[in-house]
């Protein structure tokens, strides 16, 4: 079979391309949006009426040694290592590591998205002070917590920021990167590092399983939400949109 001539080839990835942009990608991220955001509404409405409980407890106990719920299981220098992984949900942790970011984009020429950031993480950072305040679940006194605790417990902070920030951050950076394996990367990364944080949560028993799932369903919403915002704008040229294709 005759193979077809290279600018036919060149011109359907453009056009492919143009269509994952301008059609798949929109209907994708509002895709998300509801269902991250159906599974906390959800979610929430089972942890009010108590339907979450045995099951909370039942995770959170498995994570400790029987006869002693005050040591977590598996080696001795485990709880200090899920210490220094919670701690890049904790809000100077998200605060640096966006902060970083937005300065690649601004040294980079990409200003606009590097503002378009500075407002999705902003805006999660005041969606979750608002869930905790509206929710006011209290924490977990079935196990001895493994760090101190300020806030309310459900959802997760850290889960639910880590979500937004790093979900946020690694769909924007895939967005403006061309190589496909520098995006997988970048997304891979976001993933990792959000479960990783909501992981550590349970188990330093400072939140039941329950209050972690219900944040990575918000930062998901959230993040994708921004997803969805930010191909409207790079359609309309108010965010730099990513780089042409390579020939």
């Amino acid at each position: 079979m005759r193979a077809l001539p290279i600018p036919f080839r060149r011109h359907a990835t453009a056009v492919w391309l143009r269509l994952r942009l301008n059609e798949i990608g929109p209907l994708a991220s509002l895709l998300a949006v509801s269902l991250f955001g159906f599974g906390f509404v959800k979610l929430a409405g089972e942890v009010r009426e108590g339907d979450t409980e045995s099951v909370d407890k039942l995770l959170l106990l498995s994570l400790r040694r029987p006869g002693d719920l005050a040591q977590p299981i598996g080696p001795h220098w485990l709880p200090e290592t899920m210490r220094d992984i919670t701690a890049f949900g904790s809000v100077f942790g998200i605060v640096y590591v966006t902060a970083c970011v937005v300065l690649y984009l601004a040294v980079t020429a990409r200003r606009r998205a590097a503002v378009f950031v500075l407002a999705a993480v902003g805006g999660g950072e005041i969606l979750s002070t608002g869930l905790k305040m509206l929710y006011h679940r209290p924490r977990p006194e079935l196990v001895p917590h493994g760090m101190e605790t300020f806030t309310a417990s459900f959802p997760s902070g850290h889960a639910m920021l880590s979500a937004i920030a790093y979900l946020t951050l690694a769909i924007l950076l895939a967005r403006v990167e061309r190589g496909r394996r520098v995006k997988t990367f970048v997304m891979s990364l976001g993933v990792i590092t959000t479960l990783l944080v909501g992981v550590s949560r349970v188990y330093l028993g400072v939140h039941w399983p329950s209050d972690v799932l219900a944040g990575w369903c918000v930062g998901a919403a959230w993040a994708a939400l921004c997803w969805f915002v930010a191909l409207q704008l790079q359609r309309q040229d108010v965010v730099e949109a990513p780089d042409p294709p390579p020939a």
